[in-house]
């Protein structure tokens, strides 16, 4: 299988490279990353700057831009044949919940969607990161199963694996996104010239977290497969909108 990978976290993490050691054992796997971390970069594209793409001495690619101007170059331009799946990680860190909104590594796999393609975000969630050879054999086994299943057109795979050994897994849950509590405050400093500055606070903790989403999962050591839709109509409002904007005021 041709596979396009791509992350977040940077041409150099080291998710990037076990999960590509992992998939080019049985795959046809071409690299191509951001030059630098954008966890966080959402579907940003680089729109007002031109892309430049080195080629390391490993063979990866590495972009100046984010991870949807990696998936866009990797499709149209460093491919000869399209590819048969986009994966994007792993991360390192969670991408859990609303968290899906700001990832930098499931914008990479809409993107490979929005263009066509089936497509995996994968996550290790833990900052600690000593398994990442769990989160890869997970994505293995999953290509595995999806030869037999092809995911629907408008849907991709959210993945979360616990950071344990393979072996102590106790399996794997399909299951919805939880949701957090609203973010913490922002954290106010001064740079040494003496001007305020600010920092992003913690993430909120979880608040939609019970049996059956992904965050459940996890804290039960558990992987966590979350298909998302990338169509996000909300088709059920929609009757009840015509209802209400037909109405007389």
């Amino acid at each position: 299988m041709r596979i396009l990978l791509s992350n977040d976290d940077g041409v150099h993490a080291e998710g990037l490279a076990v999960l590509y050691d992992a998939l080019a054992e049985h795959h046809d796997v071409t690299v191509i990353a951001p030059d630098r971390n954008c966890s966080g970069a959402s579907n940003a594209l680089s729109l007002h700057a031109p892309l430049r793409v080195m080629t390391m001495k490993n063979g990866f690619y590495s972009v100046n831009g984010t991870p949807s101007d990696c998936v866009h170059l990797g499709v149209n331009s460093f491919m000869q044949d399209d590819p048969e799946l986009v994966v994007s990680g792993i991360n390192h860190g969670a991408n859990l919940g609303d968290d899906v909104i700001y990832s930098g590594t499931v914008a990479a796999a809409t993107e490979g969607r929005y263009m066509g393609l089936p497509a995996i975000a994968v996550s290790l969630t833990s900052k600690r990161g000593e398994h990442f050879a769990t989160a890869a054999k997970v994505v293995v086994d999953t290509i595995n199963k999806l030869k037999a299943h092809p995911l629907p057109a408008n849907q991709i795979l959210n993945i979360n694996v616990p950071d344990l050994p393979y072996a102590s897994l106790n399996g794997v849950q399909v299951t919805r996104q939880g949701r957090r509590h609203r973010a913490e405050t922002m954290v106010k400093d001064t740079d040494p010239f003496g001007r305020e500055i600010y920092w992003y606070g913690p993430v909120g903790s979880e608040q939609d977290a019970g049996p059956g989403t992904d965050f459940h999962a996890i804290a039960n050591g558990y992987s966590s497969i979350t298909p998302l839709s990338v169509d996000i109509t909300a088709y059920q409002s929609m009757d009840e909108m015509k209802d209400w904007l037909n109405k007389s005021i």
